[in-house]
C-alpha cells in the first residue's frame, strides 16, 4: 500500500532509487479513477519502485513546493530528487509504459 507522504517523511520515503508520489484529493473525481490504477501498478512494479501518496488538502506546501497546479498529478523521485511531473488521467497500460521507460533510464544512470 502506498506510504502517506507528508513534509517529515517525504525524504525518507523518496531516497531510493525510484519513488512515484500520486499527489490527489479525496473531492476530485479523476483521483477516485486514478486509484486503483497505481493500486495495479504497484502491484506489478512495488519491487522496483516505492508509490506514496500526498494528499492536497492536508499538505498544500508540499503541493507547491513541486508545482503540483491540477489533479491527479505524479511527480517521479530519483535518488530523493524531484525529476518530472505528469499531471491527468492515464489508462493503465500508458501509465504503466512510462514508469517502465523511467526505471530503465534510472538504471542507465545509476
Amino acid at each position: 500500500m502506498a506510504v502517506e507522504i507528508n513534509q517529515q517523511n517525504l525524504t525518507t520515503v523518496t531516497n531510493n532509487k525510484m519513488t512515484v508520489i500520486d499527489f490527489w484529493a479525496p473531492w476530485c473525481g479523476p483521483c477516485k479513477i486514478m486509484d486503483p490504477i497505481l493500486e495495479q501498478l504497484e502491484a506489478e512494479l512495488g519491487d522496483q519502485i516505492q508509490f506514496a501518496k500526498v494528499n492536497v488538502d492536508n499538505n498544500q506546501a508540499l503541493a507547491e513546493q513541486y508545482h503540483v497546479m491540477s489533479i491527479p498529478s505524479i511527480v517521479v523521485f530519483k535518488n530523493g530528487e524531484a525529476k518530472e511531473k505528469v499531471s491527468g488521467l492515464f489508462p493503465k497500460d500508458k501509465l504503466k509504459e512510462y514508469l517502465v521507460k523511467k526505471l530503465g533510464e534510472a538504471s542507465e544512470t545509476a
